[in-house]
């Protein structure tokens, strides 16, 4: 049976689906263009011909893979509800006891951007879409009088590394913290970090 002939954008987003599956089965470091190109059925000149060498379709691979993810975060932060609410449902999430999807590839571009340059300016930026996606609705927050923070940038930072850190250890650890610790944790710090109590987030809804 024939393939279809996929116009180009088309062809580059089924070889960035097939690289990110490939990736999250072998690793950044194993994994390789004919991997991607055999997974698909295709030669791996096909490959280079979109993405010239294996650290432009790792690369793109992981910023291809963030796009849902960062949709679906703005989609959370821009509801017309308060400001807390928003924070807290992008918050819990985005946890590693949440719906947010790829934390062990996350883990491996983490890892691997300390060696490939190319991959390190992707994930940095992607990581500060996050950060300021969340210092956004925090300050919103700030100005609307619904909680105090004295600085949003510092606590988007602080919030993140949490629950980055407790991705490291759900992911990497067979046995690692239960759910219900992990979210007692990161409600704690999000109210510690806006200057409420817990009872705020009960009265806040979901």
């Amino acid at each position: 049976m024939a393939r279809v002939r996929l116009s180009v954008q088309e062809r580059r987003e089924e070889l960035l689906r097939a690289a990110v599956e490939q990736i999250e089965e072998r690793g950044v470091a194993a994994v390789r263009i004919a991997d991607v190109a055999a997974s698909l059925g295709v030669s791996n000149a096909l490959v280079l011909y979109h993405f010239s060498t294996k650290e432009k379709l790792v690369a793109a691979a992981f910023a291809h893979a963030a796009q849902g993810d960062l949709a679906h975060l703005h989609k959370l932060l821009g509801r017309r509800t308060t400001a807390l609410r928003r924070l807290r449902a992008a918050i819990r999430w985005y946890a590693p006891t949440g719906s947010a999807k790829g934390w062990r590839l996350w883990i491996e571009g983490w890892a691997a951007g300390q060696r490939e340059p190319q991959l390190r300016r992707v994930t940095r930026d992607l990581d500060r879409q996050w950060k300021n996606a969340l210092a956004g609705v925090i300050a919103e927050g700030v100005a609307a009088g619904e909680f105090t923070c004295p600085d949003p940038a510092a606590t988007a930072l602080r919030l993140t590394a949490l629950l980055d850190g407790l991705a490291v250890q759900n992911t990497a650890y067979a046995k690692g913290p239960s759910r219900t610790a992990m979210l007692t944790w990161v409600d704690d710090a999000l109210a510690g970090e806006l200057g409420l109590d817990r009872g705020s987030f009960a009265r806040s809804g979901r």
